[in-house]
């Protein structure tokens, strides 16, 4: 079955086949993703107005949205241009006016002549004692009058494109959809009391009240679960390609391993022990390992993430662990080397700076296998650079690393595991829906020694206050960071607020004592500030957010965060987490300007409440949605049109435990419920599993 079947023709043809859609009207969906009749079934309504008919208006509550017949009174045009054109009526009780805005007489003469009897439907308030109806939605003759639906469906509309002629559009699309078999394990199905497809859409497409536009109205959520189990189906057909993927085994002899956990000063966390055991396990299969590590700020990935190198050395293979940034390739480097010596392997740096003769003796080395392990930015994707032997590939902060780097990653090695780490807490929902064909280790348990960081909420009032407190600090000999916001999109303010806070400190704290790091800065001056910081020869850095990720200064124990009411969730908990990792114990000072917001004291409260960086992503995903939280433009999550992955998260579990299940069981989609599901795949344009499973 390779192309999509005939059944679903009518739902991709052209927009302009349904009725009332011509070619601007076509232009305008099109504009909005509603490109072919199936889009429109998708398209659902948001809410649903009452219009079943009543006697009379006497006794509704104003305002409200109401139908009655009535009889036309005297017409009064305005009395000056633009005016009101105002028209007498009454119905069985009382009596109101409909008032229009820039009508022309002659048609209101026409569709409302006096005396006679009319029905019509429109909002109606008070307006000066008067009950008036503003621009009716509907003035029909009775016999007409049949074609007010009980419950009118109300439809997100697009500039243009009239309410009318979307719920046209719709019922024409309603009457092609076919009768498609069920994808739907049947048991699933009536535990959760679901109509089948076609009669999910006639009911969502129908809504009798405000229940049946709500999530969780059984035809809307079967329809949300058709489009999570869509998704999820592609997912797992991804998955199980890859895993079907030749890769290589990598065994461990545990020797390496064994010298590194003898020399450190503590014992694992159990989750890092397991988390270890799933790489090793992953990596002495057949198949090509594709894991997402997932750890909140030092939960220790860096160890885990070395043990998976070492897996990779012990085999006699090669490791490669690439970061987006230099300042994080040199962190990661400067965090692998004691682990690197206690091991006896050999760690060598690549980055866009290595040029000339040295960059072709590391070259040359990594070609012989005399490195071990690589650490670098996508410079190692560079075509000179070749491995004598790549077994394992690790890939820093995912977000920031597309898919398809992923895959040029891996055809470097001849089919090398893949490993991606990311500090992001990630909601359970989201990593559903994003890393669906990964399986995910999570380091959710902080190492030992890592004592918590006090958190508090300062107004910008006391700023003063606050730089005593650094001079106190200072005089201990404690570090500080000190963290300036964007304040918005142009470089150049971004640099006047951490340039302006420099200034102010070293002018109240002395020379020498305060550094300064920015975005506009060359790399090696960035360099050279952040190595006198490290070295401790200055006390406070004050920085735009480049330090965000990965910063690692043990004696740094303050945090000050500026503006902190501008800054998300999840970056105030990134940048927060660059304190506590020493001795000392570590304050976190959230700086705002009041007023503060509603959403930005809950923001600020939840940081004070908790360290803990799932609970915060989960509120993260609350306050502002999918889209932002990921950032929609490189989020590579999934357009829905039904489904809402932050409030249908169980479902999203469900379709992910069947697509799996439905795969391991008929892996070619072959059977009656595989095929139905080819079916589905067609009806979500997700063709591209179809092909893969063909060429499966």
């Amino acid at each position: 079955m390779s192309g999509r079947p005939p059944a679903l023709f009518p739902l991709f043809a052209d927009i302009e086949t349904l009725e009332g859609v011509g070619p601007k009207t076509a232009k305008l969906l099109q504009g909005v993703g509603i490109e072919a009749p199936r889009d429109m079934l998708f398209s659902l309504p948001y809410a649903v107005i009452d219009r079943r008919r009543r006697d009379t208006i006497r006794g509704a509550a104003f305002p409200s949205t109401l139908t009655v017949e009535i009889t036309v009174g005297a017409h009064r045009p305005p009395s000056r241009r633009g005016g009101a054109y105002r028209i007498h009526v009454e119905d069985a009780q009382a009596d109101f006016e409909l008032v229009f805005f820039h009508a022309r007489d002659s048609y209101l003469a026409r569709i409302l002549p006096q005396g006679s009897r009319r029905v019509v439907s429109g909002k109606i308030e008070l307006f000066d004692g008067m009950a008036q109806m503003v621009h009716p939605d509907h003035v029909l003759p009775l016999a007409e009058a049949g074609d007010i639906p009980d419950f009118e469906p109300v439809y997100h509309l697009t500039r243009g494109v009239t309410q009318k002629t979307m719920f046209k559009a719709a019922q024409s699309a309603l009457a092609r959809a076919p009768d498609l078999e069920d994808w739907i394990d049947p048991e699933q199905k009536a535990r959760q009391g679901w109509p089948g497809w076609a009669e999910a859409l006639r009911a969502a497409h129908a809504p009798e009240g405000p229940d049946d536009v709500a999530l969780t109205a059984p035809a809307r959520e079967r329809l949300a679960y058709d489009e999570l189990m869509a998704h999820q189906l592609t997912l797992a057909i991804a998955r199980a390609r890859e895993r079907r993927a030749k890769g290589r085994e990598t065994h461990a002899t545990g020797r390496l391993q064994a010298r590194v956990l003898a020399a450190l000063p503590y014992d694992p966390t159990g989750a890092q022990t397991r988390a270890m055991q799933e790489i090793a396990a992953d990596m002495a299969r057949p198949n090509r390992m594709n894991r997402l590590l997932q750890g909140d700020v030092g939960a220790g990935k860096t160890l885990v993430a070395f043990m998976a190198l070492l897996v990779a050395v012990e085999a006699g293979g090669q490791g490669v662990m690439m970061a987006p940034t230099e300042i994080l390739a040199r962190q990661h480097l400067e965090a692998l080397a004691p682990l690197a010596e206690e091991a006896g392997v050999v760690v060598e740096i690549l980055t866009g700076r290595d040029k000339g003769a040295e960059r072709a003796a590391k070259l040359a080395a990594l070609a012989r296998g005399d490195i071990h392990v690589l650490v670098g930015t996508h410079a190692v994707f560079q075509e000179d650079v070749a491995f004598q032997d790549l077994r394992l590939a690790i890939v820093d902060e995912q977000h920031r690393f597309g898919v398809r780097q992923r895959l040029e990653l891996a055809e470097k090695g001849v089919r090398a595991d893949v490993l991606v780490m990311t500090a992001t807490p990630i909601p359970r929902s989201l990593s559903l829906a994003q890393y669906g064909d990964m399986d995910i280790s999570v380091l959710d348990e902080k190492p030992p020694g890592r004592k918590p960081v006090k958190t508090a909420v300062v107004s910008t009032a006391r700023m003063e206050e606050v730089v005593d407190h650094m001079r106190r600090a200072i005089a201990e000999g404690r570090q500080c960071y000190w963290v300036c916001p964007l304040v918005d999109e142009s470089e150049v303010s971004d640099l006047t607020a951490a340039e302006t806070r420099f200034k102010h400190l070293r002018a109240t704290l002395g020379e020498g004592v305060v550094g300064l790091v920015h975005g506009q800065m060359p790399p090696a001056e960035k360099d050279a500030a952040m190595a006198r910081f490290v070295s401790g020869e200055t006390r406070i850095l004050v920085a735009t957010t480049v330090i965000e990720v990965g910063v690692n200064v043990p004696d740094a124990s303050i945090m000050v965060i500026e503006r902190a009411e501008i800054f998300g969730l999840a970056q105030l908990h990134q940048l927060r987490g660059r304190v506590g990792r020493g001795e000392a114990e570590s304050t976190c000072l959230l700086l705002y300007q009041p007023p503060l917001s509603e959403s930005g004291r809950r923001r600020l409260e939840v940081l004070r409440e908790t360290e803990d960086g799932f609970r915060i992503a989960e509120t993260d995903l609350e306050m502002r949605g999918a889209g932002d939280v990921l950032g929609t433009a490189q989020s590579g999550l999934p357009r829905f049109q039904v489904a809402d992955i932050e409030r249908q998260v169980a479902l999203m579990q469900v379709a992910q435990s069947d697509a799996r299940a439905l795969l391991a069981a008929d892996p070619t989609l072959e059977g009656a419920r595989g095929r139905a599901a080819r079916g589905l795949l067609w009806l979500m344009r997700q063709d591209r599993a179809i092909r893969l499973i063909a060429v499966g």
